[in-house]
C-alpha cells in the first residue's frame, strides 16, 4: 500500500474526533506563525531601541516578548495535549477493531499464523501508529509552517540571500525519498522480528512447565537471545539510515547558511543592510536549524508509523468467516448428514475422503480410530470451523452453508480435549458468552450435573473463586468438569465430546458418564474417545482409518467382525495402546 493511501486511511479513522483534531491543528498553526515573530521583533528592538534610542519601542518590545511567550506556551500545550488525546483514541479504536477482527477470523487463519505474531500486531505495531498520528503530524504541520514563516521573513529582509536556501531543496527531497524506501523496508522487517520474539516469549510463558521438566532453559534462552538480537540489529539499521539522512541534510543546510552569513557580513560591512536586519536575518537562519532537523528526522518516525499502519490494516482487512446463511432456525432436531465429503487443510493431502455418514437425531455416535484418522477434524466440521462446499454437510436436511453461524453454533455444545478456561471466576467460566446472564441456581444445577459442585463448594469463594490463567488453580480433572458443566448449561441439541473425560480418574469418569447418560437423552451426541468406557453405550461406533470410514456398528457387532475395531480393542485391553 502506498504511503499516501496509508496516511489518508489513517486520518480517516480520526474523523470521529475531528473537533479536537481541528483544535490541535489550529493551535499548531498559531505556534508555527509565531515562530518568525522573535527575529521580527529583534529588528525594531535593535534599530529603534539601541540605534535610534526610541523609548516607546524599548518599553513595548519586552511586553510583546512576554505576550509572544504566553501565546506560544498556550498553543504548544493545546497542540500536545489535543494530539495525544486524539492519537490515544485512534490507537484504542484500532486495537478494538483489530480485536473484533480476531474474533471473526476463520480457524484456518489461526492455524497458519502464530499467536505471538498476532499479539505483536495488536500490542506493538498499533502503538507505533502513534508515531505517524501524533509526533510526525505535529512536526510536519508545525515545523513546515515555521520554516515557511522564517523563510518569508528572510525574503522580506533580503530576497537575494534567502533565495540561496532553495538551492538545496531538490537535494534534500532526493535524500528523503531514498531514505523513505529504505526505512519502510527496515521497519517492516523489524515488526516481523518483533512478532517472532513475542511468539517465543508467549510459548515459554505458556509452556514453562514443559521447559522446566525437560531442562529447556538454555535452548529457550538461545532462541530468545537470537530473536531479540535480530530486533536489536534492525533497530540499529533504522538509526543508521535515519542518522545518515539527517547528517547529509544538516551538512547541506549548514553549507548554505554559512554561504548566506558570509554574504550578509559583506553586505553589512558595505552598509547595505542595517544592524537590526542583519541580526534578525541571522537569528531567523539560526532558528531554521531546529525545525529542519526535526523535519529530516520525522521521516524515520513517519516510516515506522506507516509500516505499522500497513501491518494493522492488513489484519483489519483479513476476510472474516464466511457467514452468508439466511435460513434462520431456533432449535435443530439434531439430524446430521455427510455426503461425499472430501476435506483437506490448505490444499494439503486429504484428511477426510469421500465420507458418507448419517447421524440420526438423538443418536449417540462414537468416533474411533488411530491418531490422525480424522476424528477431531470431523467434529470441527460439524461446528463449521472450516468452510465446506455446498451439500457436503446438512443439518435437518438444511445445507450447512445456508445456516447463519450464530444459529448453527447456538445448537452445538463442545467439550474439547484441550480445556479452555479464562482468567475469571468459576461461575463466569461455566456461564460463558451468551450464557453470561444465567442465574446462579441454573449454574449450580449444571455444576452438579457435571459432578463439579463437590469441589466448587470446597473452594475459598465458591462460584466466585478465580480460576487463574487458563485455570491453573484447578486440577486437570476439575478444569474438565467445569468445561462439561458449561456444556450442560448450554443445553444444546447437538453435543460434541472430544476426549471429554481424558483427564478424569475412574470415580470422576463414572460420575460424568452417569450425567452424560441423562444429558444425551433426545440429543445428538458425537463422542471422540480413546477410552472404552466413554463409548460402550454408543448407538453406533464409527471406525475411521486415514480419513475413510472402514467400519460402522455397535461394540458387539464390530468385535464379532474381527476387523480394525476389534484389534484396537484388544490392544487397549492388553494396555499396549489406547482406543
Amino acid at each position: 500500500m502506498k504511503a499516501k493511501s496509508l496516511y489518508w486511511r489513517l486520518l480517516d479513522h480520526v474523523k470521529p474526533y475531528w473537533r479536537v483534531f481541528t483544535l490541535a491543528i489550529v493551535a499548531m498553526v498559531v505556534l508555527a506563525l509565531t515562530e518568525p515573530l522573535l527575529p521580527a521583533l529583534l529588528k525594531p528592538l535593535l534599530d529603534g531601541g539601541f540605534v535610534e534610542k526610541d523609548p516607546a519601542l524599548m518599553q513595548w518590545i519586552p511586553v510583546l516578548l512576554i505576550l509572544l511567550a504566553l501565546v506560544r506556551g498556550i498553543a504548544g500545550f493545546i497542540t500536545q495535549v489535543s494530539m495525544t488525546w486524539v492519537a490515544s483514541m485512534l490507537v484504542t479504536d484500532l486495537r478494538q477493531r483489530m480485536f473484533a477482527r480476531l474474533l471473526s477470523l476463520p480457524t484456518h487463519r489461526y492455524d497458519n499464523c502464530s499467536s505471538g505474531v498476532l499479539m505483536s500486531k495488536v500490542t506493538y505495531d498499533v502503538s507505533r501508529v502513534m508515531l505517524a498520528a501524533t509526533d510526525a503530524l505535529i512536526i510536519l504541520v508545525r515545523d513546515s509552517l515555521a520554516v515557511i514563516g522564517l523563510l518569508a521573513w528572510m525574503f522580506y529582509l533580503d530576497w537575494q540571500l534567502s533565495l540561496i536556501v532553495f538551492s538545496i531543496v531538490p537535494l534534500i527531497m532526493g535524500v528523503v525519498k531514498i531514505s523513505s524506501v529504505q526505512l519502510r523496508k527496515i521497519n517492516q522487517a523489524l515488526q516481523n522480528m518483533m512478532g517472532n520474539m513475542t511468539q517465543i516469549l508467549e510459548e515459554v510463558i505458556s509452556g514453562h512447565k514443559l521447559v522446566k521438566i525437560f531442562a529447556g532453559q538454555n535452548y529457550e534462552a538461545r532462541r530468545f537471545a537470537h530473536g531479540s538480537d535480530q530486533v536489536r540489529q534492525f533497530e540499529v539499521k533504522v538509526q543508521v539510515t535515519s542518522q545518515t539522512t539527517i547528517f547529509i541534510i544538516q551538512m547541506l543546510t549548514a553549507l548554505v547558511l554559512a554561504t548566506i552569513i558570509y554574504i550578509a557580513t559583506q553586505k553589512a560591512g558595505a552598509e547595505r543592510i542595517s544592524v537590526g536586519s542583519f541580526i534578525s536575518l541571522f537569528t531567523a537562519m539560526g532558528m531554521l536549524f531546529a525545525p529542519i532537523k526535526r523535519l529530516t528526522k520525522v521521516n524515520e518516525q513517519l516510516q515506522q508509523g506507516l509500516a505499522a499502519a500497513e501491518s494493522v490494516f492488513s489484519l483489519m482487512d483479513e476476510p472474516a468467516e464466511c457467514d452468508s446463511g439466511t435460513h434462520h432456525i431456533h432449535r435443530l432436531s439434531g439430524q446430521i448428514d455427510f455426503y461425499a465429503l472430501n476435506f483437506n487443510y490448505n490444499g494439503d493431502k486429504s484428511i477426510l475422503k469421500n465420507l458418507e455418514l448419517n447421524i440420526h437425531a438423538g443418536e449417540t455416535i462414537a468416533l474411533v480410530g488411530a491418531s490422525g484418522s480424522g476424528k477431531t477434524t470431523l467434529a470441527h466440521l460439524i461446528a463449521r470451523f472450516y468452510d465446506l462446499p455446498a451439500d457436503c454437510l446438512r443439518f435437518d436436511a438444511i445445507d450447512v452453508n445456508s445456516l447463519p453461524l450464530a444459529d448453527l453454533r447456538a445448537n452445538i455444545a463442545l467439550v474439547s480435549q484441550d480445556v479452555v478456561l479464562f482468567n475469571d471466576t468459576v461461575a463466569a467460566n461455566i456461564a460463558y458468552g451468551s450464557l453470561a446472564e444465567t442465574d446462579e441456581a441454573r449454574i449450580i444445577q449444571a455444576a452438579k450435573a457435571a459432578h463439579a459442585w463437590e469441589f466448587i463448594e470446597q473452594l475459598p469463594q465458591g462460584l466466585k473463586t478465580p480460576v487463574g490463567e487458563r485455570g491453573t488453580k484447578l486440577s486437570g480433572g476439575q478444569r474438565q468438569r467445569l468445561a462439561i458443566a458449561r456444556a450442560f448449561l448450554k443445553d444444546a441439541p447437538i453435543l460434541i465430546f472430544d476426549e471429554a473425560t481424558s483427564a478424569l480418574d475412574n470415580v470422576a469418569e463414572a460420575q460424568v458418564q452417569d450425567s452424560l447418560e441423562h444429558l444425551r437423552q433426545n440429543r445428538t451426541t458425537v463422542i471422540i474417545a480413546h477410552r472404552l468406557s466413554t463409548i460402550k453405550n454408543a448407538n453406533r461406533i464409527v471406525v475411521l482409518d486415514q480419513g475413510e470410514i472402514k467400519e460402522i456398528g455397535n461394540h458387539n457387532s464390530l468385535m464379532a467382525k474381527g476387523g480394525i475395531y476389534a484389534k484396537l480393542y484388544q490392544a487397549h485391553q492388553l494396555g499396549n495402546q489406547p482406543l
